[in-house]
């Protein structure tokens, strides 16, 4: 193992969240368990377990399976035992005696892994956070999960989901155990997580005063139209749900490619605003969800 590998792994564990999640899920073995379970076992709010969950992804400690509509979370032990062979290699001048056993339950050792990828926490404002954000955070949590850790909150969160954006999301194959209509007020204490990318998403939050996010992240409007505000029949109001997530998606596909880690800030400013300005851009200041 490489030093800097190990400095990472050691990183992510200093943090009494991410080392309890950690130890919750090696004691659990190969099996692993749920990101509910996890939660409800160490009593953590869903945002911030998502946020640590992909801090210890990125050390290369804690991988996931799909099962379902759920994330299974699962320790990785042949990490886990290269960072304490790597701590004690030389331990005792090399004469042994003193070296730990290592766990391996039911595990073959995997080649050592690349140095992770920085990862990017990014926020999608509505001012009901009930549908547009909530899908394009749903979204960006499954196609960019290795890189990204997505979050979404509300200026007057509505308390509640819109079953049309659920029913679209499953139907496309996300995830939404985990989605619910929240005030961003959750990610103002100084332990919430620090963002990297804030976009608003319904053209009432643009208009807002948002708070002041620690770390000045980079921010742009991605306005799309509220389908919530559609009337027709029922076939009429879930195609617009459908047209709404399929412009949120392009957006962050769009997104997902760029070069992040290269891109200087002035040009990337004028990329993510010209995402903002593609296909299905609002037209007009109505609706919040």
């Amino acid at each position: 193992m490489e030093s800097e590998i190990a400095v990472t792994a050691l990183a992510a564990l200093a943090h009494a969240a991410r080392l309890n999640i950690f130890r919750l899920l090696v004691a659990a073995g190969p099996q692993g368990q749920p990101a509910g379970q996890i939660a409800e076992r160490l009593n953590l709010p869903a945002n911030t377990l998502s946020f640590h969950l992909n801090q210890l992804r990125h050390a290369g400690l804690v991988a996931f399976r799909r099962e379902g509509r759920s994330l299974i979370y699962v320790a990785e032990y042949a990490e886990m035992n290269a960072l304490l062979a790597y701590l004690t290699e030389n331990c005792c001048r090399g004469e042994g005696g003193c070296f730990p056993t290592f766990a391996a339950p039911n595990l073959q050792p995997r080649e050592e892994s690349p140095m992770p990828a920085p990862s990017y926490n990014v926020m999608f404002l509505c001012t009901g956070n009930s549908a547009r954000s909530i899908m394009a955070e749903s979204i960006l949590r499954q196609d960019g999960a290795y890189h990204f850790a997505a979050f979404s909150a509300g200026s007057h969160p509505s308390g509640s989901v819109n079953p049309l954006a659920l029913k679209v999301l499953e139907s496309y194959g996300y995830l939404t155990d985990s989605l619910r209509s929240k005030s961003w007020d959750e990610f103002a204490p100084p332990t919430a997580p620090a963002m990297d990318f804030v976009f608003t998403v319904c053209d009432n939050a643009a208009g807002e005063v948002c708070p002041v996010w620690p770390g000045h992240p980079m921010t742009a409007h991605w306005g799309i139209d509220d389908p919530a505000a559609v009337t027709g029949t029922a076939l009429e109001k879930e195609a617009a749900f459908v047209q709404a997530f399929k412009y949120l998606r392009t957006r962050i596909g769009v997104f997902l490619s760029l070069p992040l880690s290269s891109i200087d800030r002035l040009s990337l400013d004028a990329r993510l605003r010209e995402i903002g300005r593609g296909e299905g851009a609002s037209t007009s200041f109505h609706g919040a969800s």
